[in-house]
């Protein structure tokens, strides 16, 4: 029944080929907006206890990256001591977790 008032229902179509995933949206806009950088240094501070457990995140004050280089300000002695003797496998842990090559160094504060 057609009416001139009601128009025609339409279907929705399939997905067309043209159309993209929000992922690639999203990397996309970050690369034009050359934001990427910034995004992936939040990436560590926002994931920070996921990345490195509850007991390393808890003793943490400060968390954030500069330039490739990772600032942790850590409150006790004995774990920053520790960390610091684990320097390199903590930057591989943080490159795995954010799929890229983003920490080449961790200073502690």
């Amino acid at each position: 029944m057609d009416s001139p008032f009601y128009p025609k229902r339409i279907k929705p179509s399939t997905r067309k080929e043209s159309s993209h995933s929000l992922k690639e949206v999203i990397e996309s806009m970050l690369k034009i907006y050359q934001i990427q950088g910034k995004y992936e240094e939040t990436f560590v501070s926002a994931h920070w206890e996921e990345i490195m457990g509850k007991p390393i995140a808890a003793r943490t004050q400060k968390v954030y990256v500069h330039q490739q280089k990772l600032f942790v300000q850590i409150n006790s002695a004995p774990l920053k001591k520790e960390l610091m003797m684990a320097k390199q496998k903590m930057i591989d842990l943080i490159n795995k977790h954010a799929k890229s090559d983003l920490i080449k160094d961790v200073v502690f504060l």
